[in-house]
């Protein structure tokens, strides 16, 4: 047996200038109509003004309106992430508008297109932008890089992710490789400086050092190539990706020149809804707190994860910018103070676990606040 809604219109008994408007209310019904019960809820939007039957009643005060044409689908709201929507086809991640900080070319573009190979990249001036992309729905979602093995985390990165609230569903690894690029036709021993970001520079050092070319800083390393590009300087070259060289149309003069050969950067994929935590394959799980004051608060919140046989791959702290500073002693006139720290802890288990749940229930007990930031598949190598 199925319901069935039916809009009526009630007209009031007193005088009114409008006599045919009236108040719409829902009438359930029930029916047996297997084709009733399978129909898909919908919710009407109601126009301006729908005409009006002329009543069969013996009153005249109830009247049925015809539905307008416009329906809102339920089906189409949005939904929680699942861990399939990561192994989408290709017809469905062309669907998906992945904002990232930079320009065509930026190694934040290539992570995108590494998650989702055939998504569409929107570039963004800065990672503020790139948050508020996703946070405005302009896009689906947004990339930013976390962390690199040489270089160490981005902290400012660390305060974007509290600020928003975004939440991570996918995390990817990408190896860096750095390319000298220069105009078409030059050698590498033609060049004298050398664009690009300053930590892609920090990390050629070696490299750029035995070729005797000068380091200038540029926004980043795309933004360098499309620089030499459109100067068409045979002494300039760029420090960038493959990708840069074949978008501003430049020669790959030598490849990998980066001083750590295992250069590695992390990158997180942010969505507005969260992913749905699974136990089929290993998670990963990122929260951010704050402790409470108290001799060994810090060994007790780690001791929860360590009781429960939960891996910790990554712990980062960071100073709290509304509240920097904390009093220590408070008999000392206020003098003994020390920075108040937020934690950032990613931990290698699910939240559909047992174990998690009971070392966050745990972990409670010592902060003063604590925040989950996402729960999603771990980037395994392969």
């Amino acid at each position: 047996m199925a319901l069935r809604c039916l809009p009526i219109w009630v007209c009031p008994q007193t005088p009114h200038r409008y006599p045919l408007v009236g108040r719409r209310v829902s009438l359930w019904e029930c029916s047996s109509s297997p084709s009733a019960a399978s129909q898909r809820a919908v919710t009407a939007v109601e126009g301006n003004g729908p005409e009006l039957k002329k009543a069969s009643d013996e009153m005249g005060l109830v009247q049925e309106a015809k539905p307008v044409a416009f329906h809102r689908d339920l089906s189409m709201l949005p939904k929680p992430l699942s861990a399939n929507s990561l192994y989408s086809s290709a017809g469905d991640d062309s669907k998906v508008r992945i904002s990232f900080q930079g320009i065509p070319g930026a190694y934040s573009e290539t992570a995108a297109l590494e998650a989702y190979p055939n998504c569409e990249t929107v570039p963004c001036e800065h990672f503020e932008t790139a948050f508020q992309a996703a946070e405005l729905w302009l896009v689906d979602k947004a990339v930013l890089p976390i962390e690199n093995s040489v270089g160490g985390s981005i902290h400012r990165n660390y305060d974007l992710l509290l600020r928003h609230r975004l939440h991570i569903v996918q995390e990817v690894h990408l190896p860096v490789n750095h390319c000298l690029l220069g105009v078409p036709g030059v050698n590498k021993e033609e060049i004298k400086r050398v664009l690009s970001h300053p930590q892609a520079l920090d990390q050629c050092v070696n490299s750029l050092n035995d070729l005797g070319i000068q380091r200038l800083s540029a926004k980043d390393t795309a933004t360098a190539a499309q620089t030499v590009a459109s100067s068409g300087k045979k002494d300039v070259g760029a420090i960038a990706s493959v990708r840069a060289a074949n978008i501003y149309g430049l020669d790959i003069l030598a490849e990998n020149i980066q001083d750590d050969a295992n250069n590695v950067t992390r990158f997180l994929i942010l969505s507005r809804e969260p992913m749905i935590p699974r136990t089929d394959r290993p998670y990963k799980t990122s929260i951010v707190f704050s402790l409470e004051e108290g001799p060994g608060v810090l060994f007790k919140a780690l001791a929860v994860f360590a009781l429960r046989s939960i891996n910790l791959s990554k712990i980062e702290s960071r100073p709290q910018r509304r509240r920097p500073l904390r009093v220590v002693d408070g008999s000392n006139n206020g003098s003994a103070k020390s920075f108040d720290y937020l934690f950032y802890i990613d931990f290698e288990a699910s939240m559909a676990e047992i174990r998690a749940q009971h070392a966050l229930g745990h972990l409670q007990e010592f902060t003063s606040f604590i925040r989950v930031l996402g729960c999603y598949p771990m980037d395994l190598v392969r």
